[in-house]
């Protein structure tokens, strides 16, 4: 049975608000939801006070909500207005200065949470997800096992794949063997891109059929527990890579390397993109590669932190992270690998197979 942490992450949270000067902070973000309380519905408000924590749903989540919160929640279900009934749970405390995400909350609904309540409303970023970033030996094994469940999918799906396949059929291939393998849903809709499109970083699969010789990049990812494994692999179908191919590829896979050997926690998020933009620029094609080498992964497939040129927070021990970098030319398609890594304290641990060799479907 995984340790229950809850209680712990909301001592943490409780802790943060008070170095803050606040007596308490509205939850609005579905994913700080579930981390926070193990609640996974459509429909949340958590309030998070010093002696309180207080969650309000609707009637669709009158049995499912108890049962997952436990302990670790009050719950309130409201059959007319969540927000009617927050208004009357807010009333019961003292006032004071109750933060909102306001990365999470729109507009409209800061100022209906201001009109609940005499207490003064602080608008905060980040305060979850910077607890989030540092993953628990069971978010890491969550992690690993939709990472292996990634893996088995594709290895069951590269054979089958041939010129003249669509991209969309390939792509359904792919997301059916995920799910049958447990994957409970796709972090993200799937990529596959062929050919010059694989130029584009952010495809949208198509019903483009593959041609001989193309390359063809696979995105995709598994999710279990709720938590997020997120893999690219990028493949020649159908002949042998020519002497262009191999180079590119070469120097993906070199960059990657790189950084999957050498970050390490501590180290700017500037400074982990270094790794590999380095070895990408140092061969002349830095304009080539135009994101940032990764994210972190957790409940959510991009979270903190980040590893990006603009980035100077620290990567914190204990983060899960991708390293993807890619390089793409218009007109003729792109390469991108992309492994998840954790960062632990005995050093950087491979939660996906790292086996990046050229594949050709021949």
């Amino acid at each position: 049975m995984p340790a229950d942490r809850r209680a712990e992450r909301q001592r943490a949270l409780r802790a943060a608000l008070e170095s803050e000067g606040l007596d308490g902070l509205l939850v609005t973000h579905l994913p700080n939801v579930r981390y926070l309380t193990g609640f996974t519905g459509s429909a949340a408000l958590l309030l998070i006070r010093a002696q309180a924590t207080v969650l309000v749903t609707d009637f669709r989540y009158a049995v499912q909500a108890p049962a997952e919160a436990g302990d670790a929640a009050t719950v309130e279900v409201d059959q007319k207005s969540v927000w009617d009934r927050l208004g009357r749970v807010m009333s019961g405390f003292p006032q004071g200065s109750v933060g909102i995400e306001s990365h999470s909350l729109t507009v409209k609904d800061a100022e209906r949470v201001a009109g609940l309540t005499r207490s003064r409303i602080v608008p905060l970023a980040d305060q979850v997800e910077r607890l989030r970033a540092v993953k628990s030996p069971e978010e890491v094994a969550a992690i690993r096992a939709a990472a292996r469940l990634a893996q088995e999918a594709l290895a069951e799906v590269l054979p089958t794949i041939a010129v003249g396949q669509s991209e969309r059929e390939i792509g359904a291939t792919l997301e059916a063997a995920l799910r049958r393998r447990g994957s409970e849903w796709h972090p993200f809709p799937t990529i596959v891109a062929s050919g010059a499109r694989s130029a584009l970083p952010h495809a949208r699969t198509s019903a483009r059929t593959v041609g001989r010789g193309e390359w063809l990049l696979l995105d995709f990812g598994a999710q279990v527990d709720g938590y997020c494994a997120d893999l690219t692999r990028t493949v020649v179908v159908g002949a042998r890579a020519d002497e262009r191919q191999r180079a590119v590829y070469d120097l993906v896979r070199c960059a990657q390397g790189r950084a999957l050997e050498h970050l390490r926690p501590g180290m700017s998020g500037r400074e982990g993109d270094a790794l590999a933009r380095e070895v990408i620029a140092g061969r002349g094609f830095g304009e080539a590669f135009g994101h940032s080498l990764g994210h972190g992964l957790g409940l959510e497939v991009h979270e903190a932190p980040r590893l990006a040129p603009t980035s100077e927070v620290p990567v914190p021990q204990g983060a899960v992270v991708t390293v993807e970098p890619g390089v793409y030319f218009p007109g003729w398609g792109g390469v991108r690998l992309e492994d998840d890594l954790h960062l632990g304290q005995d050093g950087p641990e491979l939660l996906s197979d790292g086996r990046t060799e050229l594949v050709e479907l021949v």
